[in-house]
């Protein structure tokens, strides 16, 4: 955080970052807290999802490809499943909706992010 700190980001930045991990304490307060911490670890799955497709491409992915992924536990075992439900409980959107969105904007983004 002090790196960032440094480079002059805004102490409500810095806040939501931390709220976004349950183990740091940082209660999260503001919309845009629970947006990061409900996507986080699903944008993990999701691009797990895709390196696991024929083309290993986003185009290939959807919700219900990643919500089939989700049910395997020895896949992306990294990925805290209960945090990918708690987070769109937070936001208030059904998990297949949430997924779903997630999954289209990524797959919005696709050209910009590394193979």
């Amino acid at each position: 955080m002090e790196t960032l700190r440094e480079m002059g980001w805004p102490e409500d930045f810095l806040r939501s970052i931390l709220s976004h991990a349950s183990y740091t304490g940082v209660p999260r307060t503001e919309r845009v807290d629970y947006a990061l911490f409900a996507c986080d670890e699903l944008c993990g799955l999701v691009m797990a999802t895709a390196l696991v497709k024929p083309g290993k491409s986003l185009a290939e992915v959807d919700a219900r490809s990643v919500l089939k992924k989700m049910k395997d536990k020895a896949f992306a075992r990294n990925v805290s499943r209960e945090d990918v439900v708690q987070g769109a409980e937070e936001l208030g959107r059904p998990l297949e909706e949430h997924v779903d969105f997630v999954v289209r904007a990524l797959q919005g983004v696709a050209s910009s992010l590394d193979p």
